[in-house]
């Protein structure tokens, strides 16, 4: 481990020159990659330089303790040394997690899709209550949200909404999102008072460069045609919304969410680019399917991952087997402590694996 954090340090060193060389900084791109590649570095490196520090005033510490000293200065060494000691542990520990394996998707802007699934008007209402849920925390971690495709359900909830969050880190804390939510509560329109189980399905997919996923224009077919609101009704008289299809997969993307058909048709294209890139990620890890999965489960949007009891006030996520009774709060954009827990589980999980 030491070995590998020195590697580290030495190379956080030399961006640090680089980064000073006019050469770099006056050609833009090598300048924004070695910038982000020592952001990244940077809690390892600092984590690394506290740990030195601390070894280094433990081995004094130690020195001083096997000298002649009186009983008031030996107790206040080995209250020393007992703190430095846990301060050791709590640093390697730290390290551990910062060495594991990143995803190198973390950090990327993320798109997400929630669809109304089992339960008819109520499924698409629950849909709605987890689009205000996931833009409330967005705006919480200060990212910026785009709408991107929606299609309301005639009691106000969304069939299918598509959106983008532009912010750092935002992958790294919503790809757990991804699965079947279930909502048990008394709906609006149920007149008898009984509880009914609805199911919302949530996929959340990386933003994708045009160098990531190349799309051949011949590969595609783009149609247009009047942007439509609830019901069906049409909402304007002019073709902007605009429907790409792939025609080698088949996938297929639509936006019509802005008035200009250019605008439009480069957002379905960014959310076809990510539905590709999904698809590809889960054919390559289907060929490890034998393997033990995590226990933050594995992203597919027909896995059942968490549950919303309205009457209880109970959110469970599945997964680790996590219960909070403070629906209201969760509800309300205020998921942190969940995705915090899982992340310590994918975290327990990796170290477990020896990764």
């Amino acid at each position: 481990m030491l070995d590998r954090l020195q590697s580290l340090a030495d190379r956080y060193e030399k961006l640090s020159e680089l980064l000073c060389d006019p050469d770099v900084a006056n050609d833009a791109k090598r300048l924004r990659d070695y910038s982000k590649e020592q952001s990244d570095l940077q809690p390892a490196y600092e984590a690394y330089t506290e740990y030195k520090q601390v070894i280094g005033e433990l081995e004094a510490a130690k020195v001083m303790q096997a000298e002649k000293l009186d009983d008031e200065m030996r107790e206040m060494v080995k209250l020393e040394i007992e703190e430095l000691t846990a301060r050791q542990q709590a640093l390697e520990e730290k390290i551990r997690i910062l060495l594991l394996p990143k995803d190198p998707n973390d950090d990327k802007n993320v798109i997400v899709e929630i669809r109304g699934a089992a339960g008819g008007d109520e499924a698409a209402l629950f849909a709605a209550d987890l689009y205000r849920m996931y833009t409330r925390y967005a705006d919480s971690q200060g990212w910026r949200i785009e709408l991107m495709d929606m299609n309301e359900s005639d009691l106000g909830g969304f069939k299918e909404v598509i959106f983008m969050i532009n912010g750092r880190g935002a992958y790294s804390k919503l790809k757990y999102e991804s699965g079947a939510h279930r909502v048990q509560r008394i709906p609006a329109t149920e007149s008898g008072g009984r509880i009914h189980t609805s199911t919302s399905t949530v996929a959340v997919l990386p933003e994708v460069e045009d160098v990531d996923i190349e799309i051949l224009d011949k590969d595609i077919r783009v149609d247009t045609f009047c942007s439509s609101g609830a019901g069906g009704q049409s909402v304007n008289t002019t073709k902007s919304a605009v429907r790409v299809t792939h025609i080698p997969t088949g996938i297929v993307a639509t936006c019509q969410d802005g008035k200009s058909q250019n605008s439009n048709k480069e957002k379905a294209l960014q959310v076809l680019r990510a539905r590709i890139f999904d698809m590809k990620r889960q054919e390559e890890e289907a060929k490890y399917a034998g393997e033990r999965k995590s226990k933050v489960g594995t992203g597919d949007r027909s896995e059942r991952i968490r549950t919303y009891n309205f009457p209880q006030s109970r959110v469970t996520d599945h997964r680790i087997g996590l219960t909070m009774h403070k629906l209201d709060q969760v509800m309300n954009g205020e998921i942190e402590e969940i995705v915090s827990a899982l992340t310590i589980a994918e975290q327990a999980e990796l170290m477990e694996k020896g990764e």
